[in-house]
């Protein structure tokens, strides 16, 4: 008994083990993915914002302004001409135009749908240089030598964009030609930031067009259909049968702002038209609508 007693009296009792918890390192990684993932969207979101704002800073030069009425004078290569608004012609009458593509003069008296509309197809330029006189912008290209991205990229810059238009137009003598009333800028390039420049200087530019406040809409089916436009032709010699010839004023210089300081002032003569019903307010300043 003695030596039982003294066996449980001497008995080591050994520690319990405490197991530790392993860490979840399932759970780590997927809050750490989340908290990557978040941080990039923000910064992302981040750099977009202070680059739209940069762009938004660099066109401010551009939008026209009591002082600066037409700020597409300071653009390095634009042509500028003055034209009498409101002179139309009938759908079977082409026009002889001394511009291509053309940017003012007689033109057809239903208007090209121009609310951010891109024809897959070239378009006849009678109507087209009346959504110009309605204060479009029109985007032309040369489809031979304007695809991929660059296509794209000017896409981008017209789709549901109001008072924008886009169409190839074949023969055209460089890449990308950009026309407002009375104005045009040729450019090799679809990244060339003047594009957006000419955009913000000249898109419903009250100061730069006939008709401030005319429609850019489709007509409809009594006129020009957006879905099944007037097929493009090539400017006509003045000398075929059934043409008509530009009607530009006597007045009207052909400038070139990049090499030379000083431009003429575009025509603001009045004109009725379907759109507004009567003569044109006068001009005032009117920035370009943002997008």
């Amino acid at each position: 008994m003695v030596s039982g007693s003294k066996s449980k009296a001497t008995r080591t009792v050994k520690p319990a083990v405490v197991r530790r918890k392993a860490p979840p390192w399932g759970l780590i990684a997927g809050v750490t993915v989340v908290v990557l993932f978040a941080a990039t969207i923000f910064g992302y979101a981040f750099v977009q914002n202070q680059q739209a704002e940069e762009r938004r800073q660099a066109l401010a030069a551009y939008t026209p302004t009591a002082e600066n009425p037409d700020p597409s004078t300071q653009l390095a290569g634009i042509q500028i001409q003055s034209f009498e608004g409101g002179v139309h012609v009938e759908p079977t009458i082409r026009v002889a135009y001394t511009f291509s593509p053309p940017i003012g003069g007689a033109h057809d008296g239903a208007w090209a749908a121009c609310n951010g509309v891109v024809y897959p197809e070239a378009v006849r330029s009678e109507n087209l240089v009346h959504s110009l006189e309605h204060g479009a912008v029109w985007i032309a290209y040369n489809p031979d030598l304007v695809t991929g991205d660059a296509l794209a990229a000017l896409t981008a810059k017209v789709q549901n964009q109001p008072y924008t238009v886009m169409s190839p137009y074949p023969g055209l003598d460089q890449p990308i030609s950009l026309q407002a009333w009375g104005h045009q800028l040729k450019l090799a390039d679809a990244g060339d930031p003047r594009i957006d420049q000419f955009i913000a200087a000249l898109r419903v530019n009250s100061n730069t067009h006939p008709e401030p406040g005319a429609s850019c809409n489709e007509i409809g089916p009594s006129g020009f259909r957006q879905d099944a436009p007037p097929p493009f032709q090539p400017i006509p010699d003045p000398t075929e049968p059934g043409v008509q010839a530009e009607v530009t004023p006597g007045a009207g210089v052909v400038s070139d702002a990049g090499t030379a300081p000083g431009t003429v002032p575009t025509g603001t003569a009045p004109a009725t038209d379907p759109a507004t019903g009567g003569a044109p307010a006068a001009p005032v300043p009117t920035p370009a609508p943002a997008g």
